[in-house]
């Protein structure tokens, strides 16, 4: 066997597709690897081609969860044989660096967010001055960081003048032909339909304004796929505006199968809003999803997403967000079937470039090819 690497994330793994691509292309690379995570009751199965070590916490949420996860970690990571360590979020960077520091082995950090910001923390002045402040005394001493896109990779570099290496969490390129037809999943099949999903459907990225905007929309249904805390809410809304024919919201599945419900979609949603930091230098996964499968986007207008769309000519964008203004441009799109072709026929370019084949592998190749065991 080769160097063994130790990956950890503070998720549960199944949904996670940039941590698996990264385990693919390192594995083909010829490392050994152990996948470090958590298991929650509702985790879906997981079967991997390497080691994986989903921790059962006792605490499921708040500072104590983080406490527990983090010791844990640390146990783990200093008990375990390992060459190196590959720390995902800020949230397991200090077992990491720890560890990596006490066994004298090379540390990668991978950044998916600008964490400092997510919109959790902005109310939790004494959670954020924590999270800030270990970033702060970590970050300046790490030798090999990567981050998701060139905003937050500038957003690190003006604040500890050392700018990560970007690579997008792009697809990668695989066939997403749609097998499924709308009867299959119990969806009508007089409806056109459109989707919006992710694994974190939370305050701020526009759920409830998609599910809003179908109250003034005939003839057309929304798909909410996934999970994350605004889902109560959004259920409270399709009762109240009694859309039950018209909202259907379906569980996170395994990424294949998503690209499949995906697909049946005539429209992709991204809708993040400009309140923070983190949204408003976010590049959604799921704008690589919709190009992948095939389905013209329409989005907010935040400056990463603006690159993909308008650079590829892929969708549209919002001048800014109602459910109003969300359901004009809805039928608009969809009504005019010239240019919805138009948009659809650009993704089938656009994922031929936008695929973790040109980008994440090969950058992910040269990191690992460099680092000094």
């Amino acid at each position: 066997m080769g160097k063994k690497i130790i990956i950890s994330v503070i998720n549960d793994l199944v949904t996670d597709q940039r941590v698996k691509k990264v385990c693919s292309t390192l594995q083909e690379m010829g490392f050994e690897l152990l996948l470090v995570g958590r298991k929650l009751p509702e985790s879906l199965p997981l079967e991997r081609p390497y080691e994986v070590k989903r921790m059962k916490l006792i605490f499921k949420r708040g500072p104590f969860f983080y406490a527990e996860f983090n010791f844990r970690l640390f146990i783990l990571l200093l008990f375990t044989k390992a060459d190196c360590l590959h720390s995902n979020d800020l949230d397991t960077l200090l077992p990491n660096f720890l560890v990596s520091r006490i066994k004298g082995i090379p540390l990668v950090y991978d950044s998916h967010e600008y964490f400092t910001e997510v919109p959790e923390i902005q109310n939790k002045p004494i959670v954020k001055k924590i999270w800030s402040g270990l970033e702060e005394w970590i970050f300046p001493k790490l030798k090999t960081v990567i981050t998701v896109n060139e905003s937050i990779a500038q957003l690190f570099e003006k604040k500890y003048g050392k700018k990560p290496l970007v690579i997008r969490n792009l697809p990668e390129l695989m066939n997403s032909t749609t097998t499924l037809t709308l009867e299959e999943i119990g969806l009508n099949p007089d409806l056109d339909w459109v989707v919006i999903q992710g694994a974190g459907l939370n305050i701020d990225r526009g759920a409830e304004e998609a599910v809003l905007a179908m109250q003034y929309l005939s003839n057309i249904g929304l798909m909410v796929i996934g999970g994350g805390d605004v889902l109560p809410h959004l259920h409270r809304l399709v009762d109240q505006y009694h859309l039950r024919e018209k909202v259907v919201f379906i569980p996170k599945m395994e990424y294949s199968r998503l690209l499949q419900y995906t697909g049946l979609a005539k429209i992709g949603l991204s809708l993040d809003k400009d309140t923070n930091i983190n949204y408003r230098y976010s590049l959604p996964n799921k704008i690589f999803d919709y190009i992948l499968s095939g389905v013209p986007i329409l989005a907010t207008d935040l400056i990463e997403i603006r690159r993909v769309v308008y650079g590829f000519e892929v969708g549209e964008l919002l001048p800014h967000l109602s459910p109003q203004l969300l359901a004009d441009r809805i039928r608009t799109m969809i009504e005019n079937q010239n240019k919805w072709n138009e948009y659809r026929n650009n993704t089938s370019r656009a994922k031929q470039k936008l695929c973790w084949e040109q980008e994440g592998k090969l950058i992910l190749k040269q990191v690992y090819s460099n680092l000094k065991f």
